[in-house]
């Protein structure tokens, strides 16, 4: 993948009294995000194995994608204003009527990981943005040390 991409995977999903907190990390440095605290049931239940007895509404996207001769192929963090995280779901699709096709959406961060992470699809970072973003390491052992982790 291009040098302009950093390379993340969930590293904890900490529960705040605002919601959730996602730590994605590249091994080296962690950033932090907060999230919905639904969305981050969702995707601790995939990291966890745990099998929902219904179908959650990104599983449930999964599938339609499926349905459809598409599927997930990646998530970019582009843009951080403040504390708002932008990003784009990367999906490609090919059936009987339409050839290969790649789609590019915008969409939030939470949600481009909670599909992610059920399509096992790799999570990125735009370079610049990451390089701005304070290393939050310290902060994830901090709050594991106290408990608060997955």
């Amino acid at each position: 993948m291009s040098e302009s991409l950093v390379k993340v995977e969930p590293v904890a999903l900490l529960p705040t009294q605002a919601g959730c907190a996602v730590f994605l990390g590249d091994g080296k440095k962690s950033i932090v995000f907060y999230i919905e605290p639904g969305i981050g049931a969702s995707i601790n239940a995939v990291l966890s194995g745990a099998v929902p007895p219904r179908p959650l509404t990104h599983d449930l996207f999964c599938q339609t994608l499926e349905a459809f001769g598409a599927e997930v192929k990646r998530m970019l963090i582009v843009q951080v204003e403040g504390d708002v995280f932008y990003a784009r779901l990367f999906l490609e699709a090919q059936n009987e009527i339409m050839e290969r096709k790649i789609v590019e959406l915008d969409a939030r961060p939470s949600d481009c990981i909670a599909l992610a992470v059920r399509s096992r699809a790799p999570m990125y970072v735009l370079k610049e943005v990451w390089d701005q973003l304070d290393d939050m390491s310290e902060v994830l052992e901090k709050m594991r040390k106290e408990g608060d982790s997955w």
